[in-house]
């Protein structure tokens, strides 16, 4: 897949003198709902298929695992899964088993594989998480294809490619390190020396420093900043078009960008309700494709161009909540979203309930939410208690409200169950949204 073993050498050497991530044994995503949001695979199957999908006995592969951070978080994330890591760096692959171990993972084994080597495991994922991999690859085609061979019919990959917009600043900065001759053979204490040295002299102003040069290279971490950054073997920079392009080569459909919602054209607007003449007639008449571009052309803020994809099917489209029937509402059962099922929000939500005092949910997931979302108590939050059982129907969280709320509270009348539907199915649509719970169709 590499047509230069001496490069592939390299990124090798790299990673093991250097292993990636930087990250302590000891620390924990467990508090992080935001990080095991993205790498619970309930996440993207949802937004795929409206559907949930339990976790228990999946297979899950982290294709190029480093040192076991991400496959934490997947295990960590998806109870009852079977994790996967490869990696072509030993030194990562130890510091991986022993990070699980520690953690008391068990049900997790590490090879030293290359990608393209997946079909020698003999085995078929649900999941497969390809973290900060794929811009290393010539071909992401190519690789999408390998990761492709090894997924379930309804499986699921999760890539991400560098900004070629975003990071255009630390590209140059490559290819002046490259002619300096730092990148010649894996950089060394020296070579990140010289890297730092050479920021530190430029003006401030001048424009490849202003725009990628921060107090981070000073710090304890600067070795590992210095190499992912300025002296980055293989790395290389895309476009939406080109990821796009990538997916269709490889035969993969797209289901959406990871941070989904910091993706909204609408929301680069001062007033998307006042849109100016062309846009307002354009915009609704782009593809996601397009959307994506145009947003990446005004706004080039993500590092990552980081998305879910899967094999072509024949699943019908997801319908959104605001479109549903009485009927559809019936059939459907409504889930807390699992990341949220801990002790810890649990608690913060009867808290809440005992203070008679506004319950923010949008604390416990901020990136997916981009807001702070608060709950009325006995109208909203109240409600969800019995979701913490697992999935429910509509009709208990219906006769729940009715107990919470059994009149209207100007006029003494009666809540109906009319009326308590039309409230239950008001506050379960605004927080499907944001994926706090999840409506799935049966």
């Amino acid at each position: 897949m590499y047509d230069d073993p001496a490069l592939l050498e390299k990124i090798r050497q790299q990673f093991d003198s250097a292993p990636y991530p930087n990250i302590p044994l000891d620390a924990s995503p467990k508090e992080n709902y935001d990080l095991l949001f993205t790498h619970s695979l309930v996440t993207p199957y949802y937004l795929r298929h409206q559907k949930f999908i339990p976790t228990e006995g999946k297979l899950i592969l982290d294709a190029g695992c480093g040192t076991g951070s991400k496959s934490l978080a997947l295990a960590i994330a998806n109870p009852g899964a079977k994790i996967i890591g490869i990696d072509l760096s030993e030194q990562s692959i130890d510091l991986a088993q022993k990070r699980l171990r520690y953690h008391q993972i068990e049900n997790a084994e590490f090879h030293v594989l290359a990608i393209e080597d997946l079909p020698k495991l003999g085995l078929q994922f649900d999941y497969i998480n390809c973290d900060e991999v794929l811009y290393l690859f010539p071909s992401i085609a190519n690789a999408l294809r390998a990761m492709k061979s090894v997924l379930t019919p309804r499986g699921i990959i999760r890539g991400n490619l560098h900004s070629a917009l975003q990071r255009a600043g630390h590209f140059r900065a490559q290819q002046l390190f490259s002619l300096m001759g730092l990148m010649d053979s894996n950089p060394e204490d020296l070579e990140i020396e010289i890297a730092i040295d050479t920021m530190r002299a430029l003006k401030d102003d001048v424009d490849v420093k202003r725009r990628t040069y921060h107090s981070n290279y000073e710090g304890k971490d600067k070795k590992q900043i210095v190499l992912m950054n300025y002296l980055f073997q293989g790395d290389k920079g895309y476009t939406i078009p080109e990821m796009f392009a990538a997916l269709r080569e490889a035969g993969l459909d797209f289901i959406s960008m990871v941070n989904w919602r910091k993706w909204e054209l609408l929301d680069l607007f001062k007033d998307s309700n006042d849109l100016p003449a062309f846009w307002a007639m354009s915009l609704p008449e782009l593809s996601v494709e397009d959307r994506l571009r145009v947003f990446e052309l005004i706004q080039p803020i993500h590092r990552l161009l980081d998305f879910w994809c899967t094999t072509p099917d024949a699943t019908s489209p997801v319908t959104p909540l605001t479109e549903w029937t009485d009927a559809d509402w019936e059939k459907a059962t409504i889930y807390l979203h699992p990341v949220l099922q801990t002790e810890r929000f649990k608690e913060g939500l009867l808290e809440a309930i005992t203070d008679l005092s506004p319950f923010n949910i949008g604390r416990y997931l901020p990136n997916t939410a981009g807001t702070s979302i608060e709950l009325e108590i006995v109208r909203t939050a109240a409600c969800l208690l019995p979701l913490w059982d697992g999935g429910q129907r509509i009709h208990t969280l219906v006769e729940r409200y009715c107990q919470l709320r059994p009149c209207n509270l100007i006029t003494l009348k009666a809540t109906t169950r009319d009326e308590a539907f039309a409230q239950v199915r008001e506050f379960l649509t605004h927080l499907e949204v944001f994926m706090y719970v999840l409506v799935a169709k049966d």
